[in-house]
């Protein structure tokens, strides 16, 4: 076998050196037919079309984005109304119909409520819908057993509810609620479909340091006293009647009035800063958020529970109030561009 002499560095770096010096060029082929031509032209065209249209005009891939606004709401309702009932006549302001009174992105508005007044804490019949309520002798009821629907702590004993219905007694705020079979439509706050809402909104992009809001720059003190918010004429009154609102989001005040709902308004601020500040304006969408679809509407409706507390002839009474009405929470999305 024969021994070939090893390659020494100063033969390999001499053929690197002669090589660096070589002058390389591509082979242009020319393809003479037309069919395949037209194929290669229009596939061309497409993408030319592809990144002018979509990727530059329609996308604007050219420009900065930033998609995470700070905001700022406030909100603010004006409105009275009336109630006339077995219990009380009652005249309703801002101050008992709306829950937070704080003006915050999130409050509600009370259309009805069901009253349960004088609770004590004392021993009295659990409410005959609460599950495992019902029974025959005293051995179905367990002392200190307490039901998670119920309403209070069982002591033991089997007693009337009604008629020759019984439940077990429990230690608890009595009477206990019951809801009524038929609310009283006259207890309603018929005219809170007229209440107004202002809603207050204000965003900043840090990244681009700009910031705009929702109302009239620039006008006389008393223009939002005497305007309501229209799309084509008031884009900056942000003035919206309740009814309004439910309109926009597919609903009706009648149907809302019974059980209750929750309400969005939707604030999207989508800008091209490359353009004027003026064309930088908010748009409004209303929706319902408290069930799925049309058809499925199951546990949909809003309320809520609070108290009242009171010392009377030295015992300690309470007022328990059910609360129906319309949440409306107030969502903030944004996107600015700007030229890279």
């Amino acid at each position: 076998m024969q021994n070939y002499p090893p390659k020494f560095p100063s033969a390999t770096c001499a053929l690197c050196w002669a090589e660096f010096w070589d002058y390389e060029t591509p082979k242009v082929v020319v393809v003479k037919n037309r069919n395949l031509g037209i194929i290669y032209r229009i596939i061309q065209v497409l993408i030319i079309i592809y990144f002018v249209v979509y990727v530059f005009l329609f996308q604007k891939a050219y420009q900065e984005t930033e998609n995470a606004p700070e905001s700022y709401v406030m909100t603010k309702m004006k409105g009275i109304s009336f109630s006339n009932t077995s219990f009380e006549k009652r005249i309703w302001d801002v101050v008992e119909f709306v829950n937070p009174p704080e003006g915050r992105d999130i409050f509600s508005i009370t259309l009805q409520t069901v009253t349960t007044p004088f609770q004590t804490l004392r021993t009295c019949a659990e409410d005959i819908e609460v599950p495992e309520a019902n029974c025959t002798t005293d051995s179905d009821c367990v002392a200190g057993e307490m039901e998670m629907l119920g309403n209070g702590v069982k002591t033991g004993k089997c007693v009337t509810y009604k008629d020759s219905t019984k439940t077990c007694e429990i230690y608890a705020w009595c009477p206990v609620e019951k809801e009524p079979d038929e609310r009283c439509l006259k207890c309603f706050l018929v005219s809170a479909q007229n209440f107004t809402i202002l809603i207050k909104n204000t965003i900043y992009f840090p990244k681009f340091r700009f910031t705009k809001g929702n109302l009239q720059e620039n006008v006389a003190p008393d223009y939002l006293r005497n305007c309501t918010f229209s799309e084509e004429t008031n884009l900056y009154c942000p003035i919206f009647p309740l009814n309004f609102i439910i309109e926009k989001a597919g609903e009706t005040f009648d149907d809302l009035v019974r059980k209750g709902g929750v309400l969005a308004v939707v604030i999207s601020w989508n800008c091209d800063l490359d353009k004027s500040a003026s064309e930088c304006n908010p748009k409004y969408s209303f929706r319902r958020l408290d069930f799925v679809s049309r058809h499925n509407n199951v546990s949909s409706g809003y309320n809520f529970r609070h108290a009242k507390y009171y010392i009377m002839n030295n015992t300690e009474y309470r007022t328990l109030i059910k609360v129906y009405g319309i949440r409306i929470d107030i969502i903030i999305h944004g996107q600015v561009k700007l030229l890279c």
